[in-house]
């Protein structure tokens, strides 16, 4: 078997980002889908990179995964790293995962070792936000009529910024509170930081939520200054969380080594796709480090990547899901997945489980993100 071609498709599921999915295809018929991570205004750039890339991988074998990869990075890249290209890189890996599964006729986590679950737990997020905090309480609950168990959102006012005042620090915990007192004790809120404190202001804030119990925080302070985050880690009593800004177990391992975080969250569509994914987590699990992916992707291709590589992860926790994106993933989806009490069941079916229609792709072309004021 033999790749004779490589499509994308970038699409726009009608609010926030565009989406861009791989499509590989061989001479025998078979093909598989994957999903590169985007982010506004850098989407085209990595659609190109998926393009060069697919001019050497033309006339080779699927199956050669990791030869793919390793050429990717060393020769490819010269050993310079990029979001375009791992995002790229973790896209096409994915669709070859898919044609290999459906060739072996088996669900991909079957062929990286099995399973050690059945269903794998998830957590809702982009259920709502904003100021007002009787809208904010009033939107977890709804998310929790509707079984999911965990929940995530970032509770700070204002810009991104390193430091922020008292009363914005004290909003942010007032917040945490509305939810906490909204959805009960026993649902569990998972704090989005998004890397904007400095380690003083980290620590003193995480201090003020402790009586809210937040399941973890995460990504207090960014990551690229390790010193900083180690030092707030030290004194943090939540459960810490960083690796959204990562890619490649060669990013991770200082982590590891500094014992900076509790749980990391790599994102399977940007990290250099499952089997990267898988070989972070086996980095993690002497460590005594979870690993909970993120996946601020669709709920088709990226989130069934997710699932296939969680399945099989002993230290896995728990894993994103946009619940604004459900209804988008639905209609370009023709085996969409379902949640059940915050579980989606692991699919049985050969390959990555699930397959996107592209009459309803071409229904949602690509739209240009407006400039903002940088």
């Amino acid at each position: 078997m033999k790749i004779t071609d490589i499509r994308t498709f970038l699409v726009h599921p009608g609010r926030g980002k565009n989406w861009l999915f791989v499509k590989v295809e061989t001479d025998e018929g078979i093909y598989g889908w994957g999903e590169a991570y985007t982010q506004a205004d850098r989407d085209k750039t990595i659609q190109a990179h998926v393009h060069a890339l697919a001019r050497y991988l033309i006339g080779r074998s699927p199956f050669d995964i990791k030869q793919f990869t390793f050429m990717a990075y060393t020769d490819f890249g010269n050993k310079r790293g990029s979001m375009e290209l791992y995002c790229a890189i973790s896209g096409i890996e994915q669709a070859l995962w898919d044609i290999v599964g459906k060739a072996a006729n088996q669900p991909v986590y079957n062929l990286l070792g099995g399973a050690c679950r059945p269903a794998i737990r998830v957590y809702a997020n982009g259920w709502g936000g904003g100021g007002d905090r009787d809208k904010l309480a009033e939107q977890a609950q709804a998310v929790v009529a509707r079984g999911f168990t965990a929940l995530k959102f970032d509770p700070f006012p204002g810009p991104w910024r390193t430091h922020i005042d008292r009363l914005a620090e004290e909003e942010a915990v007032a917040r945490v509170a509305a939810v906490r007192e909204a959805v009960g004790p026993d649902v569990e809120i998972l704090v989005e930081v998004h890397r904007r404190l400095a380690p003083v202001h980290a620590i003193r804030v995480a201090h003020m939520m402790e009586e809210f119990r937040p399941y973890w925080y995460e990504e207090p302070v960014s990551v690229r200054d390790l010193v900083g985050l180690t030092q707030a880690k030290q004194n943090i009593r939540l459960p810490v969380v960083t690796g959204e800004e990562l890619y490649t177990k060669a990013e991770f391992q200082p982590i590891f080594a500094a014992r900076a975080a509790d749980i990391i969250n790599p994102d399977v569509c940007n990290c250099g796709g499952i089997l990267e994914l898988r070989e972070i987590a086996a980095m993690a699990e002497p460590a005594h480090v979870a690993v909970s992916p993120h996946n601020y992707n669709s709920t088709t291709m990226g989130l069934a990547a997710t699932l296939h590589a969680a399945a099989g992860m002993p230290n896995f926790l728990i894993t994103e899901y946009f619940v604004n994106f459900e209804e988008m993933g639905r209609q370009i989806a023709q085996t969409p997945f379902t949640v059940k009490e915050s579980y989606i069941e692991l699919p049985t079916t050969p390959g990555l489980g699930i397959d996107l229609d592209e009459e309803a792709l071409a229904r949602y072309p690509y739209q240009e993100f407006a400039a903002r004021n940088l």
